[in-house]
């Protein structure tokens, strides 16, 4: 993206902070990504602010500075902004803001998060499922089982290979992996999408084969076979065919890229 008024242009932290206070709100926005794409830490603050943000907001209701500020803070995992992204939680005006900021705390990972988690869950108010319910799998807040098992029978489909996603890390059950597989052949490509992701969060062989058949772009199948290699290599639970398995896959791969 280039930017062409009397801005600096964001080349540096120190420019992308400052362009965060900039009256044009397209800069603004490029300012928070630029932040996030960097991990940049000392913009942890100034985001934290821009979470708060009034002035921009598009006609549907919408925060675009405020969501991609989330985002940001989600890809630097500071923890000082566990606070604040609870805060946001509280926004209902903007459901997209909302599920940027559970996601943001799924990725900084901080215990913080789970009892605010657990009350979006359970308070009757239409909510970001998808990215709640990944979030509550992420933290491996196992209790929620109850409130999550209804929505392997939820009108989205995207839903329903979530709380299977949920499932299948709490069970180990290979029946949950198989919802997720069956999207992997449905005419929608971004459900199709969507199922690889959850494959990739899952780690299961079948997860393996099943990705590298899917019907999606070797981009993505690269990559959610390497969320699996890097699990299981941290994990150091896994059969040495297995890994050797993945490196193969993964070196085909980057061949055909």
């Amino acid at each position: 993206m280039t930017i062409t008024n009397s801005v600096e242009p964001i080349l540096s932290p120190e420019s992308a902070i400052s362009a965060l206070s900039s009256e044009d709100n397209q800069i603004r926005y490029y300012a928070a990504w630029w932040l996030g794409k960097h991990q940049v830490q000392a913009g942890c603050m100034a985001l934290c602010d821009a979470l708060f943000d009034e002035r921009y907001r598009i006609p549907g209701g919408g925060y675009p500075l405020r969501r991609q500020a989330a985002r940001a803070l989600g890809q630097l995992k500071n923890p000082q902004a566990v606070p604040v992204l609870i805060k946001t939680l509280e926004c209902n005006e903007d459901l997209r803001l909302k599920e940027a900021a559970i996601a943001a705390l799924a990725a900084i990972g901080n215990k913080q998060a789970v009892i605010p988690l657990l009350n979006l869950l359970q308070n009757g108010q239409e909510q970001p499922y998808e990215a709640l319910i990944e979030a509550l799998a992420t933290l491996q807040v196992w209790s929620a089982q109850a409130q999550i098992e209804p929505f392997l029978k939820h009108p989205s489909e995207r839903v329903q290979c979530a709380a299977a996603r949920y499932m299948y890390l709490l069970t180990q059950q290979p029946q949950y992996i198989e919802r997720i597989v069956k999207n992997l052949n449905h005419e929608n490509m971004y459900l199709r999408w969507a199922a690889v992701f959850d494959l990739g969060a899952v780690g299961h062989q079948q997860a393996i084969q099943a990705i590298l058949t899917a019907q999606v772009p070797n981009s993505l199948k690269l990559l959610n076979l390497k969320r699996i290699l890097e699990t299981l290599l941290e994990s150091n639970n896994y059969e040495q065919s297995t890994s050797l398995l993945l490196f193969q896959a993964i070196d085909d791969l980057l061949i055909q890229l």
